[in-house]
């Protein structure tokens, strides 16, 4: 593993984990009163285009990250579609 990759992975451990306390506290709380539909369709539509981009540059950090980053942006579209007040 060259230096590059450790950055990658430093990065993707720090932008992949700092999303996970909004997944953990809206499925704690159900409040997705400031969670934007629109945003989140966006990111992910975002991320998934990363991911895409990381396979084909073969990078294993970036994978790992928007692989994760993914799931835990569908919980938070399922949850914003699920604890939505109709």
């Amino acid at each position: 593993m060259n230096y590059i990759e450790i950055i990658g992975f430093t990065a993707a451990f720090l932008t992949t984990s700092a999303f996970l306390p909004q997944v953990y506290r809206t499925w704690k709380t159900k409040d997705v009163s400031a969670l934007s539909l629109p945003m989140l369709l966006m990111f992910i539509t975002g991320i998934t285009l990363w991911l895409v981009y990381a396979f084909y540059i073969h990078s294993p950090s970036m994978i790992i990250a928007n692989m994760i980053t993914i799931w835990s942006s569908f919980l938070l579209i399922y949850f914003k579609i699920k604890y939505s007040k109709k």
